[in-house]
């Protein structure tokens, strides 16, 4: 049975972590700031770890979910002391693949394995057991955390070696932007054609046109509703991974430079923190 830590709670590792314990793999929880961990402990009940070093402690998987790539250094660097050899080390965040290869060399040198694991799906793929999971590593780091992805995922896939979970991420978010882009401006089209928004979102994805962003979002935006499920300034962080590692390939990648710059513009209005549906606020202008 695996003993599965979760390090971060915010929108996607606290419905990763409240599966696992649904599961019976959780064995520790941890979150930097208390207000995420109090509301995860009212939530769940689960008493979480006042420390990395006591959340990591006897676990055999950890698994992290963080924001950022000094997030993920600085939690690595602070749960060394504590993690067992053998141990394998997920991490579910979006960051360079650069960065997930040091991480997982410097892991290697503690005896523990890495796996690169980005997701996809939304905080409701989150809370429902429903995410997508790009894996970069090694097959044995990869066959051994099979249940704690049958806990918190519908689709896993090993893609190559570490980095390559992150590059298949970087396919995802450019996807996603572009669906952004294309739904945002179609629901702002169809309501400038005093369409019934409901009708329009019901026909039009159930057609070759449907994908899960204008059926999932396409009412909230129109409603003016932005409540995050994926933030903002969150999209914009990853795009500007994708938009680096573009560049040293030499790919074109202009719908990224046209929503990091709507992205700027609406983080300098103070729609950061909303649903990367916000972009609506721009179109219907």
């Amino acid at each position: 049975m695996q003993k599965v830590t979760v390090l971060g709670l915010g929108a996607m590792g606290a419905g990763m972590a409240a599966n696992l314990q649904t599961a019976g793999l959780l064995h520790a929880a941890w979150n930097r700031g208390a207000a995420r961990a109090e509301q995860f402990m009212a939530d769940t009940g689960f008493s979480c770890a006042s420390s990395v070093v006591d959340a990591v402690s006897g676990a055999n998987v950890v698994l992290s979910c963080v924001s950022a790539d000094s997030d993920v250094l600085q939690l690595v660097d602070a749960a060394a002391p504590a993690l067992t050899a053998g141990c394998v080390w997920v991490d579910s965040s979006t960051i360079s693949a650069e960065t997930a290869r040091k991480v997982a060399a410097y892991l290697s040198s503690l005896g523990v394995l890495f796996l690169d694991a980005p997701v996809s799906g939304g905080k409701e793929g989150a809370e429902n057991g429903a995410l997508a999971i790009m894996c970069g590593g090694e097959a044995a780091a990869y066959n051994a955390v099979l249940s704690v992805f049958e806990a918190i995922g519908a689709r896993w896939q090993l893609m190559g070696p570490v980095g390559a979970g992150q590059a298949t991420k970087a396919v995802n978010q450019i996807m996603a932007a572009g669906m952004n882009q294309a739904v945002t401006e179609a629901m702002a089209f169809a309501q400038s054609q005093g369409l019934p928004i409901e009708k329009v979102i019901d026909v039009v994805g159930s057609g070759a046109a449907g994908n899960w962003f204008v059926n999932h979002r396409g009412q909230s935006m129109t409603d003016g509703c932005f409540t995050p499920g994926f933030r903002v300034a969150l999209h914009h962080k990853d795009l500007k991974i994708c938009q680096d590692m573009a560049e040293a390939s030499g790919v074109p990648t202009r719908v990224v430079e046209e929503t990091l710059a709507d992205y700027q513009q609406l983080m300098e209005q103070g729609f950061g923190d909303e649903d990367i549906s916000a972009l609506y606020r721009l179109k219907r202008r």
